[in-house]
């Protein structure tokens, strides 16, 4: 089979995977797309949760018109969700990556990629869980947060068989369904937007929940659509020259010294509840901030921790959450053979990628979170498909 003839693999259905796939298959270059479509949106996060986004930056880039999320709401009757008063339930966003992918991709592949290996003349071979090997020209890595939930040390420690939805200390991606906290003690680890609003979803299915935050005042809520400023420019984001720069010219973002990359990536638009979740919030939710956690333990079932600040300051609960982000590992990804994760560039465990997206081996392609430390936090976010989609399809079709 010549190389022209063999199809590029996109691991993941998600956003990222569905929309660098779209721009490929325009392009007349043969794809193959593996895995369920939407799965983190529909089995990790919380049902009832809203999306932070507004509506303008929560459609997934196709190369046509017809596939936004306006679209999907004409198409299926869902309320339209255009000004940045609409909120977006997750529940219809998964919905809508789902409709993409129907209409898009009649032939996605709802296997799992077991190993990903470089074999003689610069290709790839694949093994899929359902017995099949084959040969791909490229691979395009649209694995989203999977496998890249971060947990403190400290309360790892404290877990040494990892955390668990059941068990005393879990992660906030292993959680759909909170109504079982309901009369339950829990302690949210977190002060962004998942913790906020996890914390508030327990809450409102009854139980008592408090937020341990490191940074004093960390609780903090954004700006409501009419209070922003006016006269700067406008992002998907909300109005300020940086969200502008991080936008739309992510490309520069590369050229940033790693240590000052990383920063940007953590911290812009970081840790900040989403307007409207303030009232839910308020009243219903305590808050200890301010102290780090020194040290975790479990104690009849039930998790302790110890905090800075003190002797003697410990607060206990049935359980844990911790809502701590993710943090990209290319060790993470065991599907990628040994081989290829060590001839792989890392800066802090992400891949160093060029501007095309692709990687130090020449035809494996990384987008969606593991493009942040690249391309900056726009990644992170569903619009950034609009950015990144392009120009990796560009660069595989140079290829």
């Amino acid at each position: 089979m010549s190389t022209a003839t063999r199809p590029v693999a996109v691991i993941g259905a998600g956003p990222f995977g569905l929309s660098a796939a779209a721009h490929l298959r325009a392009r007349g270059i043969p794809v193959r797309v593996f895995g369920s479509p939407m799965v983190s949106w529909r089995e990790h996060m919380p049902a009832g949760m809203i999306l932070k986004s507004t509506p303008v930056a929560s459609s997934i880039d196709a190369p046509q018109r017809g596939y936004g999320l306006l679209d999907f709401c004409a198409d299926t009757g869902v309320r339209r969700l255009e000004s940045d008063w609409d909120l977006i339930p997750v529940e219809s966003f998964a919905a809508y990556g789902q409709w993409f992918a129907e209409r898009l991709f009649p032939d996605l592949e709802q296997v799992r990629v077991v190993s990903v290996d470089r074999v003689p003349g610069g290709h790839f071979a694949l093994k899929l869980d359902s017995g099949e090997s084959f040969e791909a020209r490229a691979v395009v890595v649209a694995t989203g947060l999977s496998g890249l939930a971060r947990l403190p040390r400290e309360l790892a420690a404290a877990v040494p068989d990892g955390p668990s939805a059941t068990g005393p200390v879990s992660h906030a991606a292993q959680h759909h369904d909170l109504s079982g906290f309901a009369g339950r003690e829990v302690l949210v680890i977190g002060a962004g937007q998942s913790a906020l609003e996890n914390a508030v979803l327990m809450a409102e299915a009854g139980a008592r929940v408090r937020i341990v935050a490191r940074g004093a005042g960390a609780v903090r809520f954004g700006a409501a659509p009419d209070q922003q400023p006016r006269f700067t420019p406008n992002s998907p984001f909300g109005r300020a020259w940086s969200l502008h720069a991080f936008s739309y010219h992510a490309t520069h973002f590369r050229r940033l010294p790693a240590p000052a990359r990383h920063y940007l990536v953590r911290n812009v638009l970081g840790p900040l509840g989403a307007w409207w979740l303030r009232d839910r919030f308020t009243g219903r939710v305590a808050v200890t901030d301010g102290r780090r956690i020194v040290r975790a333990r479990v104690e009849g079932g039930r998790p302790v921790l110890t905090l800075s600040g003190g002797s003697g300051r410990e607060l206990s609960a049935d359980h844990v959450m911790a809502a701590t982000g993710y943090r990209m590992d290319v060790a993470a990804l065991d599907f990628l053979g040994h081989g290829l994760r060590t001839q792989l560039s890392t800066s802090r465990g992400a891949p160093v990628l060029d501007a095309g997206y692709q990687s130090t081996v020449r035809g494996l392609y990384f987008t969606g979170l593991p493009a942040a430390s690249s391309f900056g936090p726009v990644m992170r976010f569903v619009c950034g498909t609009e950015y990144a989609s392009p120009r990796l399809a560009a660069s595989v079709a140079a290829g």
